[in-house]
């Protein structure tokens, strides 16, 4: 049985360079979403969420894999953050953002599969997330740049990006800062972190 790698499938859009701003139109494609507040290193709720999110991702992996005879990597977490104020993220004042945490699914995954694999969660814990989805996200045109390193050295990368990249491309904000985490932060040194940096554009 062949295993679906969608960071292979879609190499553009898991490893851009590191070295400066790429663009990309990423197609639309199905997540599982969670939606949250506030510093994620202290909010119980992101925690939550992340376990949720892998718990029902890899319950539809299995379902797909016993119904449909198709198997696939489960991708890396994602986020999408925003806030009022975008400098916030230059200045990293975690406590004023907003998020969505979401890990994509392959196009055979279906509604069904996604209840099914929330019913099974449900038999195990009673903390469900109510803003708990299955749904597609169409980002768009946007640029994106490998990071690496912690997360807390990422602003001034985004302060080149909004102060220096997108006015000098003529663009603005199209849509929340979009976060891909390709490492594991508990067995990955902070240094070494390698975190896709996106942000969906639009022309001014």
């Amino acid at each position: 049985m062949t295993k679906l790698d969608l960071k292979k499938e879609y190499r553009d859009l898991f490893n851009p360079p590191k070295q400066g701003f790429v663009e990309v139109s990423p197609p639309q494609m199905s997540f599982v979403k969670v939606d949250g507040a506030g510093d994620p290193n202290h909010a119980p709720a992101y925690g939550t969420a992340i376990e949720w999110l892998y718990g029902v991702s890899y319950a539809m992996k299995f379902a797909a894999k016993d119904m449909l005879r198709r198997d696939y990597v489960v991708p890396p977490l994602e986020a999408l953050w925003w806030s009022d104020d975008p400098g916030t993220f230059v200045r990293r004042e975690k406590d004023r953002w907003q998020w969505t945490v979401m890990i994509m699914a392959p196009d055979f995954i279906t509604t069904g599969m996604f209840e099914d694999a929330v019913a099974r969660m449900l038999a195990k814990r009673h903390d469900r997330p109510s803003t708990l989805r299955f749904e597609i996200y169409a980002e768009g045109r946007s640029l994106q740049i490998m990071h690496i390193g912690s997360y807390d050295d990422e602003g001034p990368v985004l302060e080149r990006l909004h102060e220096e990249v997108m006015p000098g491309l003529g663009v603005t904000f199209g849509g929340p800062h979009h976060e891909i985490y390709l490492s594991d932060p508990r067995r990955t040194a902070p240094a070494k972190l390698r975190t896709v940096l996106r942000q969906p554009v639009r022309n001014i």
